[in-house]
């Protein structure tokens, strides 16, 4: 059974195969603005290619990878080496943190420039983040849809529109059994930058 959700109040589903909890309001509108602009402006995007059956394309979307000195992620074929966390970036993984009682030592950052930039489906299973990671997810800018589905179960389907300032975690084994995306919109026209910050095992 599918399940939308456009909620105004915190959640948290649990599941025997990993749980979720959002939060649409966990920052202040202001402070959501500024580092919205600020990581549009400052940080350093780029548009990497990644291998798909055998074939390099182009990621349909902008990323960057920050974080502790030393560290890397490689996926889809792509290695990206950690950027050194600037000063307000060190502030906001100190925020999400505090916020989530956990440490971090990266941020992938992806730039969705506007709808027709997308994410497709997809499990952060890498063999980096260890056994069953705990993922935080900033969603800055544009509404989005975010959409799960069982691997084994595919009529188990769920979606969350991701809000301005909000927040989703994923945890427990959801990684191991569940795949997420964000489709392509044609109603929206404006970005949207999501931080997903991770724990990379040294």
């Amino acid at each position: 059974m599918g399940l939308s959700l456009f909620k105004e109040e915190p959640f948290q589903e649990e599941w025997e195969d990993g749980w979720i909890f959002y939060d649409p309001h966990f920052m202040d509108t202001e402070v959501a603005d500024f580092y919205l602009a600020y990581l549009t402006h400052m940080v350093d995007w780029q548009q990497h290619q990644v291998r798909i059956f055998g074939k390099w394309v182009n990621q349909p979307r902008l990323t960057a990878l920050y974080g502790d000195d030393g560290f890397s992620y490689t996926y889809s074929g792509l290695t990206l080496p950690a950027l050194p966390w600037t000063p307000p970036l060190a502030d906001l993984k100190a925020i999400i943190e505090t916020s989530c009682e956990a440490s971090f030592n990266t941020a992938l950052f992806n730039y969705y420039r506007d709808g027709q930039d997308s994410m497709g489906w997809h499990s952060d299973d890498e063999n980096s983040l260890g056994n069953d990671p705990f993922i935080a997810s900033l969603s800055l800018g544009a509404e989005r849809k975010f959409m799960l589905k069982h691997k084994r179960n595919s009529w188990q389907k769920k979606s969350i529109v991701l809000q301005h300032g909000s927040i989703l975690l994923m945890g427990g084994a959801l990684q191991h059994h569940w795949q997420h995306q964000l489709p392509k919109s044609r109603k929206v026209s404006k970005p949207r930058i999501n931080l997903t910050f991770r724990t990379l095992m040294t």
